[in-house]
């Protein structure tokens, strides 16, 4: 423990909050490059777009005997990866950025590709893959993002724990269709 106080005196506290008010949430105790966040959160939107776009062609692509189990699983992570989207545009305002939507570009942002996989199992296998780069993406993300921008590591690690879970979900169906 250091003899500094926890909390900066209120006055100052008060007297900053004054200073640059344009900025809205961001203080001057912001401690992460702007415009590098900002950047970062656009490719992970427009991963999460991809993937969003990759799970609704599964998802109503699906076909065979498994096909209907395997077709909720995709809805159900198309919608919570679009869910993903929503939460990184809204940071990305917040921070004063501009979410990139275009889709001029949007596979070259994306850490993920769009393979849309002929079979059932290759639906599976190419949504497993997808899963695992976001994982290992958003994991360096928030490392990078550290305590310069807690908010904005949150949002990621959030998204990166039901990442986890899609991974988990699409082994449990690539195991059931190879048995």
């Amino acid at each position: 423990m250091t003899d500094q106080p926890f909390l900066t005196d209120v006055k100052t506290l008060r007297e900053r909050a004054r200073k640059h008010i344009e900025d809205g949430a961001l203080t001057e105790g912001y401690g992460a490059n702007r415009d590098n966040v900002v950047k970062i959160l656009n490719e992970a939107l427009a991963t999460e777009i991809v993937c969003t776009l990759r799970y609704k062609s599964h998802y109503f692509r699906a076909e065979g005997i498994n096909a209907n189990v395997a077709a909720q699983e995709f809805l159900e992570h198309a919608d919570q990866e679009q869910q993903h989207a929503d939460w990184l545009a809204e940071r990305i305002v917040q921070l004063g950025g501009k979410p990139n939507f275009s889709p001029e570009g949007l596979l070259t942002r994306s850490h993920a590709e769009f393979v849309e996989g002929e079979t059932l199992r290759d639906m599976v296998v190419e949504d497993l893959v997808a899963e695992r780069i976001a994982i290992d993406s958003y994991r360096e993300i928030a490392r990078y993002l550290g305590d310069q921008d807690p908010t904005s590591r949150r949002i990621i690690e959030e998204i990166l724990a039901q990442e986890e879970e899609h991974a988990d979900d699409m082994a449990g169906l690539l195991e059931g269709l190879d048995s």
